[in-house]
């Protein structure tokens, strides 16, 4: 019975996908990047969104494309800045508007950070471990996250944590898509990344306990990405990655 489910979701993940494709942040609405039609612009669309190839999955986690979205394989690497950023206050909300969700992709969805030392426009954070979790929502009171957002119109939405350093930061934000992922290579990740200037007075800084790195946070044996969601006990479903740092 599984196979065939697992089919089914597979014929699924060829049709639909999806990504971030506009952000409220700071009071302002920003487009995503439109991986179909931005490349073909003269000159190409400033975003606060890290380009990427398309809507499709990174399903090898030891990939830097599991960082911000790529395809090393054809290469295309998914790790160039882009041009511009976002403003908003420490303690504000960030809403995320995601392409149509396909139903069939159960699962997590994590948000991440990570502090620019310098320019954001030009900084690449490689496989160095400054990434901290700062929002999570994975199976509760019955419903996967995937599920929540498809039941919210496409809407999720993080807050910063209140007491967060000023500075410029990526956010990463992130669907796994678990339906295939009763095995390794299974997991289905969807990341976006954002640029984002936070402002305040706020002074905190996650410790290193809490910092990992992409590739890197995720492997084939990390809890939360070998599950069977057809088959187990979604009460018991670990979100894979670092505790959530609240500041």
């Amino acid at each position: 019975m599984r196979s065939v489910i697992a089919l089914l979701g597979a014929v699924a993940s060829t049709a639909a996908h999806g990504y971030v494709q506009q952000i409220t942040a700071g009071g302002t609405v920003w487009s995503g990047y439109l991986p179909y039609t931005d490349p073909y612009y003269n000159p190409v669309p400033q975003r606060i969104v890290r380009p990427f190839p398309g809507n499709g999955p990174v399903t090898n986690l030891s990939f830097i494309d599991v960082q911000c979205n790529g395809d090393t394989v054809n290469g295309i690497i998914g790790t160039t800045p882009a041009a511009l950023y976002a403003t908003a206050a420490a303690g504000s909300v960030v809403t995320l508007n995601w392409t149509t969700w396909p139903d069939s992709h159960l699962g997590p969805i994590i948000t991440y950070l990570a502090k620019a030392p310098s320019d954001i426009t030009k900084w690449l954070p490689g496989t160095a471990a400054v990434w901290f979790k700062v929002a999570q929502s994975g199976y509760s009171n019955g419903t996967w996250a995937s599920t929540a957002l498809i039941n919210n119109k496409s809407i999720y939405q993080f807050t910063i944590p209140k007491t967060l350093a000023p500075g410029q930061y990526i956010i990463r934000h992130e669907i796994i898509a678990l339906h295939a992922a009763y095995t390794y290579p299974g997991a289905q990740v969807y990341p976006d990344c954002i640029q984002i200037q936070v402002t305040g007075s706020g002074t905190a800084s996650p410790s290193s306990s809490y910092l990992v790195s992409f590739p890197g946070a995720y492997t084939g044996t990390t809890p939360g990405i070998v599950f069977d969601v057809y088959q187990g006990n979604a009460s018991t479903y670990t979100i894979p990655g670092p505790a959530v740092w609240t500041g």
